[in-house]
């Protein structure tokens, strides 16, 4: 198809099918046939056709822009990818949270370094965000996973939305409920996964309006769920952690329903190596390949 919208722009240039076929290196009658062939997909006669040569028809000067915009999109795509297809060497430094290290990293980097194999990947993981934004703003890391928006000034590509759920243990009185209830989360003890700015789990305790009873504070994701498991109390996790989790929990919605927005930033697009935009695009398409594989699994255990 592209070949035939670079013809097509082409005859609308020089008005000649003859010196279109020279310069694109088909014969006259092969360009003549291609533009019938596009006539006959568009549905419309694209060009009016006499002894002196061609010109465009009102249709076909209504179309062009659109068709040149689609000629300079292809070049654009082809350029981009010839130098992905050359990246060769480099060192990309990424930082991540646990979840996604745990969750998303060990499938990304099986599909970077298949596509990019002389391609050095460097992590660290942290559990807070601030951390990552301050090592992605003084340039230690290339890019970074945080949850949306962030403090700081970045280019970013937003990923996923992560629902919150409320984590209980299996026989917990509330375990089977639709929802947790709004005063359950006041009146039942809270386990809290320490951090020392506002997080995602604040929010939802504001936009509920009510003030948690925290029994305990701890330092890791998996100290809490194991507290869970044993009937301590409730937490909050986001669905990414919580899937195949290494404890049994019940998981509960809110009563007002809450996400966090996970994506990747960098601190500038423009100014980034080309192995750091290659692995940045690999977790785009890789993300969103994987929210579609969770969707599909969940619709179809839900049918079992």
């Amino acid at each position: 198809m592209t070949s035939k919208y670079e013809a097509f722009v082409l005859a609308a240039e020089t008005g000649s099918f003859k010196s279109t076929a020279e310069q694109l290196g088909y014969t006259q009658a092969g360009i003549s046939y291609m533009m019938s062939s596009l006539e006959s997909e568009m549905g419309t006669a694209l060009f009016a056709r006499d002894h002196s040569g061609v010109r465009l028809t009102e249709d076909g000067r209504n179309l062009l822009p659109w068709i040149q915009d689609v000629c300079t999109s292809e070049r654009a795509l082809q350029a981009r990818l010839g130098e992905v297809r050359h990246l060769e060497s480099g060192t990309v430094r990424v930082a991540a949270f646990a979840s996604t290290a745990i969750r998303w990293l060990p499938g990304i980097v099986d599909e970077f370094t298949n596509a990019h194999p002389k391609v050095e990947l460097e992590f660290a993981c942290f559990e807070d965000q601030r951390a990552i934004e301050e090592g992605v703003l003084r340039g230690e890391f290339d890019c970074g996973f945080i949850v949306l928006p962030p403090r700081e000034k970045f280019f970013v590509i937003p990923l996923v939305q992560d629902p919150i759920y409320v984590a209980l243990a299996p026989h917990h009185p509330l375990a089977q409920e639709d929802f947790f209830p709004r005063e359950a989360l006041a009146s039942e003890p809270y386990i809290k996964i320490r951090n020392p700015d506002y997080s995602e789990y604040d929010a939802v305790f504001d936009r509920h309006e009510v003030v948690p009873r925290t029994r305990f504070v701890m330092d890791n994701d998996f100290a809490v769920m194991g507290m869970v498991n044993k009937g301590l109390g409730y937490s909050l996790f986001p669905k990414l952690i919580l899937r195949k989790a290494p404890f049994q929990l019940a998981r509960i919605e809110l009563e007002i329903p809450t996400h966090r927005e996970l994506g990747i930033a960098m601190r500038s697009w423009d100014r980034a190596s080309m192995a750091a935009k290659a692995f940045v695009e690999t977790v785009r398409t890789w993300v969103a390949a994987w929210d579609e594989r969770v969707e599909f699994d969940e619709r179809w255990d839900n049918l079992g």
